[in-house]
């Protein structure tokens, strides 16, 4: 069975952090890219990060940049979000899908054809 698995997602207070798990079942993630996505209530679904194959190519949202960094460990098959310094905005259910490569457009990282994981509920609050 082909899946995406996130994990990590919880409350956390503002300034605090998360690390965020995409773990893969049934396929390797070794040739794929892998984006981040978050859709918070009443609000379209935003592009947040993307790492390729290689990890060679990273993309950060201009809303997470400096604060969240993606990276990969083909050997235990998952991929991570590391996310510091949360903001109540960052509040919202996070995905991680798969594509070949990380495709963006001027607007940014819009979409992945690939598999896509449940979600994981992030929510910052004091």
């Amino acid at each position: 069975q082909v899946q995406l698995v996130e994990s990590g997602g919880g409350l956390v207070q503002p300034g605090g952090s998360l690390r965020l798990s995409c773990a893969a079942s049934g396929f390797t993630l070794d040739y794929y890219a892998i984006g981040w996505f978050r859709q918070a209530p009443g609000k379209e679904r935003e592009g947040v990060s993307c790492i390729s194959s290689s990890a060679g190519t990273t993309y950060y949202a201009d809303s997470v940049k400096g604060r969240f960094t993606v990276s990969r460990d083909n050997a235990k098959n998952t991929v991570y979000l590391q996310m510091n310094s949360l903001k109540p905005e960052d509040t919202a259910v996070y995905y991680c899908a798969t594509d070949f490569q990380c495709s963006l457009s001027p607007y940014g990282l819009e979409y992945m054809s690939g598999s896509w994981g449940q979600g994981t509920q992030v929510t910052v609050s004091s």
